[in-house]
């Protein structure tokens, strides 16, 4: 039985976002641990009408706020909800942990409590992207700062597992990062990691691609090290929102730009809901002895109801066992 733990106290918008989201994916029939303040999650459930029977609050006592550097040190806040929801993975009580909360906690609280998959030298933070061509993955969106070339290609078979397995994809197309589509372009870094993939038997290695290439659709798998990838994301998430801006702001200019605003308003929401970064809800966390996944801190409730239906999907799908037996066949 599929069984899902979310941090009822994680995000921007915690409890609501999260409760609300656990509410209505528990009354589509998911099992569901809510973690969190028993009081504080209660009141919340109560103003959202009956208790699902599918929901059950796990009590946490402690919170570990968005902005605190913990580090290391989350292994001596064992009360918090982030590591009571790793615990729970780790007891195999739940399938999969799933957190708007810090990033920061949630991967060191993976490393420390469940550990790597056995020949994994780097989890990496899998984004999947909706493009025009259809969905991509980027890998690694953060979880590694500074990588070695060894762990790029890793990120590469872990990520064409994850796309085989989830989007139905036969081969998909695997793209390194760079600065040109030369081998030779790039930092020593990726001009290893190049060589490395291009001898990878497992994945279908295209070569190198650039930053504009990223939302094509024409690659599958997109690899990066962590630093490169969070900062790529942040420049897509911020150039959508500044054109949305600019095309709302042009629409009420005029009673001409008004009208044209209002006949192309269907179509607008269209590419909106299409570039919608709460379609997916959160991202897995590959490499590590269990399912975790984290959300974007602002998530609202339809984010988090999204990402315990992906969560509960990739546990159906076995992706976890998936990586770990490619990952074992090829570095153990």
């Amino acid at each position: 039985m599929t069984v899902i733990a979310i941090d009822g106290m994680g995000g921007d918008a915690a409890p609501e976002a999260a409760v609300a989201g656990a509410f209505s994916a528990a009354n589509q029939g998911i099992k569901i641990f809510l973690i969190g303040n028993q009081d504080i999650l209660e009141k919340a459930i109560n103003e959202l009408g009956d208790f699902p029977d599918s929901l059950e609050i796990v009590h946490a006592s402690d919170v570990i706020a968005m902005d605190e550097q913990v580090g290391m040190q989350i292994r001596n806040r064992t009360d918090s909800s982030i590591w009571v929801g790793m615990e729970l993975v780790k007891s195999k009580q739940a399938s999969a942990f799933v957190s708007m909360g810090n990033t920061g906690a949630m991967l060191a609280a993976a490393l420390l409590h469940l550990g790597r998959l056995p020949g994994v030298q780097r989890p990496g933070l899998a984004i999947v992207l909706p493009t025009p061509g259809g969905p991509s993955l980027l890998i690694d969106g953060g979880a590694n700062a500074e990588s070695k070339a060894s762990h790029l290609v890793q990120f590469a078979d872990m990520g064409t597992v994850y796309m085989k397995a989830t989007h139905g994809f036969g081969s998909p197309k695997v793209g390194l990062l760079s600065i040109g589509e030369e081998a030779s372009k790039g930092s020593t870094l990726i001009q290893e990691a190049y060589e490395k993939l291009e001898n990878d038997s497992f994945i279908n290695f295209i070569g190198n691609i650039e930053g504009r290439d990223i939302v094509t659709g024409d690659c599958q798998v997109i690899v990066t090290d962590g630093f490169t990838g969070n900062n790529a994301l942040k420049i897509i998430e911020g150039t959508i929102s500044m054109l949305f801006d600019i095309m709302r702001s042009t629409a009420h200019k005029s009673f001409r730009s008004r009208l044209g605003g209002a006949l192309l308003l269907p179509s607008l929401r269209e590419v909106r809901s299409n570039l919608d970064y709460r379609r997916y809800g959160a991202a897995p966390l590959l490499g590590v002895e269990g399912s975790v996944f984290i959300g974007h801190g602002r998530s609202d409730a339809v984010a988090v109801h999204n990402a315990i239906i992906n969560a509960a999907q990739a546990d159906q799908l076995g992706i976890l066992q998936q990586v770990r037996t490619i990952i074992a066949s090829r570095y153990t």
